[in-house]
């Protein structure tokens, strides 16, 4: 009897450790938030060798212009660096590449220079992987293995243009193309029916007529023996969709099979304002449909309920354009017409207004004017010569001001290491475009430091989407403190942050945000400290306090 009873009691006791076990409160997972993303944009060829064997394709072997060839950069090496926890480490949880389809064979000399499609913005073959960017095998594993680690994929889409005619390459036919003339962007029109530049084919985007697939697509497919599977699947597109075949939906079919195929979630849309706004928005429509089709077809590869993502490259856009791209004789909405985001031009302007300024106009234009859109901010970029930081010699405040600010932050392969935009030897956008320093990565006491400082903000940024899509609240001016404050469904959080303080002790106000008796942690130094009457009391080596609840 008495073992009876001590049964009893001790089931009871388990029972009752095992209840208060699962009563116990689950840590509330950080959402990925778009509008809060930290985005790693790479040109693919010059971040990181991973496959040498690939380094020579098509006969790609005249002499070119310094830094205008093929370097050896693949996909292949963005997946080592992905593997090594580079991104993690940095706080990415977007990595954008350059477009790795197939490009041109041969090259063309612009006037800086002769040069390859190593930027990848020079198509051949839109259903086609370059081979000097990887395999599509190489591909799925980027994609899985980013996706495991809670990294998003996006890709670049051109619809805009074909790559350049050359002997080796070519020209699409009349009914895909015009060759003239030359844009003279003087008005809406003048931007569009036009092409970009001399002998960059611009594709007739306006154009609704059934157009034949080019011969020359047709028996490249012949060769490489897909030519069937292939016309099957634009059969059952064009079935499905019902759209003419035109040649801008042959291309978002070819585009909008990256989706289907791999998984990827947001397309980075190249030249947009050179196409008419209704194709971009019929192309999210496909890739939205897309994108549900492969969340069905694998829901354990699901990442989250997020729509599938389109920021635009609307060249010249800027935050405070609010809605609206002027084009003088003509206003066009370009987040009405398929984008979530815009890239916004003016940051690397406007990162020289001091930090409440900055952040304070963002947050008010993001809340308000563009409250469910967002734009992309960036300090340089690969073909943006007037970079806020040519010489490399803000590199803190850069990181500071980008990582910081309201809005997506797109952090240019190199920011993060100083990597140098004035290359001697070089012409034009090539200097933008070096090699990743891997070496000064490795052996560089000042290029480390720089590092930590945008691995801090950037691990910050990505823990907290308070910091890019939160409301910026100012609480005090001296020292410089501020919070933000996000809420989503039943998900909420709070940061606040200083900056420009003094170094060892300092006393900092949290205004509201936290309550008295709460303890924080300043996810810079890693110091804690428990708040009093509004304040808190910290001891570090370092300017910046980025608080965060325990």
């Amino acid at each position: 009897m008495k073992k009876l009873n001590l049964l009893v009691l001790i089931s009871f006791l388990f029972c009752g450790i095992t209840f208060a076990q699962k009563k116990k409160p689950a840590t509330t997972k950080t959402p990925f938030v778009w509008e809060s993303a930290n985005v790693y944009f790479i040109v693919t060829d010059r971040f990181n060798n991973g496959d040498k064997t690939n380094d020579h394709n098509f006969n790609r072997n005249k002499q070119s212009g310094k830094l205008r060839g093929f370097e050896g950069g693949d996909i292949r090496g963005i997946i080592q660096k992905l593997d090594d926890g580079y991104f993690t480490n940095l706080g990415i949880n977007v990595i954008w590449m350059t477009p790795v389809v197939e490009q041109i064979h041969d090259g063309v000399d612009e006037g800086t220079g002769f040069t390859y499609a190593f930027h990848g913005y020079w198509t051949r073959d839109w259903s086609s992987i370059d081979p000097s960017f990887g395999t599509r095998k190489d591909l799925a594993e980027l994609i899985q293995k980013a996706h495991a680690k809670g990294i998003r994929i996006m890709l670049d889409a051109v619809i805009n243009h074909t790559g350049p005619v050359t002997p080796e390459d070519s020209v699409f036919p009349n009914d895909w193309v015009r060759t003239s003339p030359k844009c003279t962007y003087k008005s809406y029109d003048t931007y569009i029916n036009c092409t970009l530049v001399d002998n960059l084919p611009d594709l007739k985007t306006e154009s609704n007529e059934n157009v034949e697939l080019p011969a020359f697509l047709a028996n490249k497919w012949k060769k490489e023996g897909r030519y069937d599977k292939e016309m099957t699947s634009l059969d059952a597109f064009f079935k499905k969709t019902g759209y003419p075949r035109a040649p801008k939906y042959y291309i978002i079919k070819w585009l909008t099979d990256y989706i289907t195929d791999f998984g990827i979630d947001g397309y980075r849309v190249d030249t947009a304002k050179h196409v008419t706004e209704d194709v971009w928005a019929d192309f999210k429509k496909v890739c939205d449909k897309a994108f549900a089709e492969y969340k069905k077809k694998n829901p354990k590869k699901v990442l989250d309920n997020n729509p599938f993502f389109t920021v635009g490259e609307v060249y010249g856009y800027n935050i405070g354009g609010k809605k609206f791209y002027d084009f003088g004789d003509k206003k066009v909405d370009y987040f009405a017409h398929g984008f979530t985001g815009l890239i916004n031009f003016d940051f690397r302007n406007e990162a020289k207004m001091n930090y409440e300024e900055l952040f304070s106009k963002y947050s008010n234009i993001l809340q308000n004017d563009l409250k469910g859109n967002t734009v992309m901010n960036y300090i340089s970029s690969h073909d943006d010569s007037y970079p806020f930081d040519k010489k490399r010699e803000k590199t803190f405040e850069s990181g500071t001001k980008l990582l910081l600010a309201p809005g997506i932050s797109q952090v240019y392969y190199g920011d993060e290491s100083a990597r140098s935009l004035d290359i001697e030897g070089t012409q034009g956008d090539a200097t933008l475009r070096s090699n990743m320093n891997w070496n000064d990565i490795a052996d560089n006491t000042k290029t480390k430091e720089v590092l930590t400082h945008w691995q801090k903000l950037g691990l910050f940024r990505k823990n907290h989407p308070a910091v890019g899509a939160g409301v910026h609240t100012q609480i005090s001016s001296s020292p410089y403190v501020f919070s933000r404050t996000f809420a989503k469904g039943k998900y909420s959080d709070k940061v606040v942050v200083g900056l420009d303080l003094e170094k060892g002790q300092k006393t900092i106000s949290v205004g509201t945000v936290f309550v008295n008796g709460i303890k924080v942690k300043d996810a810079y130094s890693g110091k804690t400290a428990t708040v009093v009457k509004g304040k808190i009391n910290l001891n570090t080596d370092f300017g910046i306090v980025l608080l965060e609840k325990l």
